[in-house]
């Protein structure tokens, strides 16, 4: 993993669209590169959903290039979610609790401080992350949060270095260390028990719902119980 390097933009339509791009042309920057911008015009978020645009807040994409021997892409959510997660609680301490929820939210207090997206484009995984530092967005029937409610402000260039180290240090772990262990290191950091009821919404708009029954360990999808006994695996999607 190459050093981390940073470019910064007062304003663009998507860091993500911006790099795979690149990627597409062959001009895309090396493993480790962020793109951040200050505003962000055409964000989005997982199942196509508006990534708000607050000011101040983190907006900014990585690469990372696929090796032969790597892990399965998708399972780069975890690793983007563990850096997110330990990136969040350095700056909060003990201000605030820090957790994680499937598949790759990072909860403060409860309610929504970051999200993630990734996105394959040939050999490479484009990883967006949004972070609310100043000001979090109103969402109904969605709790939100904001590192400044609980903690010191911190400025978009700042949260860029730490989550740029915490991201070199994970993929290291990750192309190195079995994929279980970042099962195990989500699961200690999440909202999740065992038993606990859990609705899953599909991209369709579908809803099934029985209790959480864990995590598969070579891939990370949640395992969903059903009323008859029954286990169904989940591999996308969000729970409430």
């Amino acid at each position: 993993m190459a050093k981390p390097s940073f470019r910064f933009v007062e304003r663009t339509g998507s860091t993500n669209a911006d790099l795979a791009a690149l990627i597409s042309e062959g001009n895309g920057p090396p493993e480790g590169h962020w793109l951040v911008a200050m505003r962000q015009t055409a964000g989005r978020g997982r199942q196509g959903r508006e990534w708000f645009d607050g000011h101040g807040n983190f907006m900014g994409s990585t690469i990372v290039a696929l090796h032969d021997d790597d892990p399965l892409p998708a399972s780069l959510s975890f690793v983007a979610a563990l850096a997110v997660h330990q990136s969040v609680l350095g700056h909060v301490g003990n201000l605030g609790k820090v957790q994680l929820k499937w598949p790759n939210d990072v909860l403060l207090e409860g309610g929504k401080v970051a999200g993630i997206l990734l996105q394959l484009v040939g050999r490479h995984v484009v990883i967006g992350v949004g972070v609310n530092l100043t000001k979090a967005p109103t969402i109904v029937d969605r709790k939100t949060a904001a590192i400044a409610d609980v903690a010191p402000k911190i400025s978009p260039a700042g949260f860029a270095a730490h989550l740029a180290t915490q991201m070199t240090r994970m993929l290291a772990l990750w192309r190195s260390e079995p994929f279980a262990d970042f099962v195990h290191a989500f699961l200690a950091a999440s909202i999740h028990t065992l038993g606990d009821p859990i609705s899953v919404h599909d991209s369709d708009g579908s809803i099934l719902s029985g209790t959480f029954a864990g995590l598969d360990e070579s891939d990370g999808a949640l395992r969903l119980r059903l009323a008859d006994g029954s286990e169904r695996v989940i591999r996308a999607g969000d729970i409430s």
